[in-house]
């Protein structure tokens, strides 16, 4: 059974993988019986702890690895099946530095991918001229690329992805690793590649990222998707909980801890940003536990404390939190 033609770029049906246990281990079911599917020209996150089978969910879109079972198509077809067809028309682009050539210079990569996917040589210098100028590597071209900063390597990277013009890009974790300024012109990036038309998969850790970017996104959790939705929708998911802020200038642990075990209260993280640190508590809807948070917090230099509206990293804790009880 195929989609039909007007379907989307991406259809997934109850897609499973399980690796087979090792040395007496049990199996590991990394992905299972995923749904869902993403709209030519949209930009889908998957967002997940480590583990949760965001990459080995992207590895059997691209056909890097054969599903244990489901069915999913890309571009129309079954990644099982076609898989010489699809690799044609899609790319990939993972986070770190792996997968070109660095004694080789950026133009020689992209020549060298280039004839890889028998790109006409007539159209090849043109269109690496073109992506050279997209990632803004022009200058740099002629550099071997060990001499690149990892911004400019990831740029690269992408650039290498775009020599076959791909309809669908996979990107698995982007921005990993990089400064905040390289990592925001990878967005801007990302973001005209998806206004020229092109589907992209993506997987971050960043919550602000993902909110960002992308249209729609899904939270996988062990092996499952958990919620799915843009943004405000998954906000709304959990609009049964309040969130109480506080920011301190002391250690707020031993407070944490005594929080976490009050009546009402459903999550607690605690970051440490410079100068201050940032507790943020998920409580049941109509819970006053102002006071008592106030008072857990005496003597901690408290320099803010009220009702927050829930993030979208709010969510993504209290999804997959209340996945992995």
């Amino acid at each position: 059974m195929s989609p039909p033609e007007d379907a989307p770029p991406i259809v997934v049906e109850g897609l499973t993988k399980v690796f087979p246990g090792k040395r007496r281990r049990p199996d590991k079911t990394a992905v299972d019986s995923i749904s869902f599917h993403v709209d030519k020209g949209e930009i889908f996150g998957l967002l997940g702890p480590n583990g949760a089978g965001k990459t080995t969910t992207i590895r059997m879109l691209s056909t890097m690895l054969i599903p244990t079972s489901g069915k999913a198509w890309v571009l129309g077809r079954d990644v099982t099946k076609e898989e010489v067809a699809i690799r044609k028309r899609i790319n990939l682009v993972s986070g770190g530095e792996r997968g070109l050539y660095y004694r080789l210079t950026g133009r020689q990569n992209l020549r060298f991918f280039s004839e890889l996917y028998g790109i006409d040589p007539k159209a090849r210098d043109r269109r690496i001229e073109e992506l050279l100028e997209l990632v803004d590597l022009t200058e740099s071209a002629d550099l071997r690329v060990e001499d690149y900063s990892r911004g400019m390597k990831q740029r690269i990277h992408i650039a290498r992805s775009l020599v076959n013009d791909p309809e669908v890009l996979f990107l698995d974790e982007p921005t990993l690793g990089l400064d905040p300024e390289i990592a925001r012109e990878i967005r801007a990036l990302i973001r005209r590649m998806a206004d020229m038309g092109t589907t992209i998969l993506l997987t971050t850790h960043y919550m602000f990222e993902a909110e960002e970017l992308c249209d729609r996104i899904g939270i996988i959790s062990e092996g499952r998707l958990v919620a799915l939705g843009n943004a405000l929708e998954l906000k709304d998911s959990v609009n049964n909980a309040t969130v109480i802020h506080v920011e301190t200038r002391e250690d707020p642990y031993k407070a944490v801890e005594a929080l976490e075990g009050m009546e009402g209260v459903l999550h607690v993280t605690s970051d440490r940003v410079p100068g201050r640190f940032i507790v943020r508590m998920q409580v049941e809807h109509g819970s006053d536990l102002l006071s008592e948070v106030n008072e857990a917090m005496r003597g901690l230099r408290v320099l803010r404390i009220g009702y927050d509206e829930p993030t979208l990293e709010d969510t993504y804790i209290s999804l997959v939190s209340d996945h992995e009880r």
